[in-house]
């Protein structure tokens, strides 16, 4: 019985995960951004205004091999940006989606963390994409500033 539900299980993540990624802008040869305290120094905004809106452009924070380490990584990259208006942002994870082939998971699958961002007592809130599973050139999303 347990085989029966071993191999169900290896086929339903088998067809959850496309065999073909979607994300445009994985970079196995991107640098992590400098820490400069508690954030990343990000110098760059985007030029697409897809980036970190959509789930094809995430930002892609898999510097490191474990999610754990990488979660580092997204705290120090909220901090590392503002609001046009230069207010700090706020941030919480409300989901996970995404799958995708990605051979930098031991299982062979990589998924997106969606993030709500909003300023303090403001009522516009955004979703963000985030990989914590590949990497890419860190840069700010369109709307936001980085970090002064």
């Amino acid at each position: 019985m347990k085989k029966i539900i071993l191999f169900g299980l290896i086929l339903f993540n088998m067809a959850c995960v496309s065999t073909k990624s979607t994300i445009q802008n994985i970079n196995d040869k991107a640098v992590m951004p400098k820490i400069i305290g508690d954030h990343f120094e990000i110098k760059t905004i985007a030029n697409e205004g897809k980036y970190g809106f959509h789930q094809d452009y995430p930002i892609n924070l898999g510097f490191y091999k474990t999610e754990n380490a990488n979660l580092a990584n997204v705290k120090r990259f909220f901090n590392g940006i503002t609001s046009k208006d230069g207010e700090k942002l706020l941030f919480k994870r409300v989901d996970t989606c995404c799958p995708y082939p990605s051979k930098n998971n031991a299982v062979g699958v990589g998924t997106l963390e969606i993030y709500e961002v909003w300023i303090e007592s403001k009522t516009e809130k955004w979703l963000l994409y985030v990989n914590l599973t590949d990497k890419g050139e860190v840069l700010c999303p369109k709307g936001f500033l980085p970090k002064k």
